[in-house]
């Protein structure tokens, strides 16, 4: 459970318990929490969800309306026969939120998953809503996040995936901002199903770390 909904939670307790007190103690004599308490109690309930509910909402508005830079394209020339990165390009520096866009050849049915690989050597999966890279007529994008310090280098690995390695590579996603705790992945976690298909590095132009 994140932190705003625990606090969420907590609020929603303490408030439940002033208002079932006040109706318990109208009804007899009896009363679990001392009359001073109640009114306290209930308005601090009522501003921790508030506040848990302001931190939730902004945190999931930002993920809606984050902007992410195109960078430099590459020149392709076509018909492609393998799925490789366009944008951005290798040795670029980097904005902490870039469109990834590559091009895949026809009849291509997997799955395009990037995967950061930053100096701490583990691996970050990246999505967006539709969780793998959305495809259509022959190009693919992704919004990659960067978390890094300035002029850090990162490696940008694009992976073709079966479906147990999407699925592994989307839980693992969930779970990491279920707990907005992103530990990466070791080499030995990455899923058999998934084969790289084209790398790049980049350097990043602004201190991002703290950035989700």
């Amino acid at each position: 459970m994140s932190a705003e909904l625990l606090v969420i939670t907590i609020g929603t307790v303490m408030l439940l318990l002033a208002v079932i007190d006040i109706l318990r103690s109208d009804a007899s004599s009896y009363s679990l929490i001392n009359t001073k308490l109640r009114i306290p109690m209930g308005v601090v309930g009522i501003l921790l969800i508030m506040y848990g509910g302001f931190s939730y909402g902004a945190m999931n508005l930002t993920g809606q309306i984050e902007q992410p830079v195109k960078g430099n394209i590459k020149k392709v020339n076509y018909p492609v026969n393998k799925v490789m990165v366009i944008s951005p390009i290798d040795g670029d520096s980097v904005n902490c939120r870039i469109l990834t866009m590559g091009v895949y050849p026809d009849g291509h049915e997997k799955d395009i998953w990037v995967v950061l690989k930053p100096s701490d050597n583990k691996y970050y999966p990246q999505s967006d809503h539709t969780n793998t890279s959305y495809k259509r007529k022959g190009e693919w994008q992704v919004i990659t996040r960067f978390g890094g310090d300035e002029g850090e280098a990162f490696d940008i690995m694009v992976y073709e995936a079966d479906a147990d390695a999407s699925e592994f590579f989307s839980k693992t996603i969930a779970g990491w901002n279920t707990e907005r705790l992103y530990p990466g992945l070791e080499i030995e976690d990455m899923p058999d199903g998934a084969v790289e298909v084209d790398k790049l590095t980049v350097l990043m132009q602004e201190n991002c770390r703290g950035v989700h």
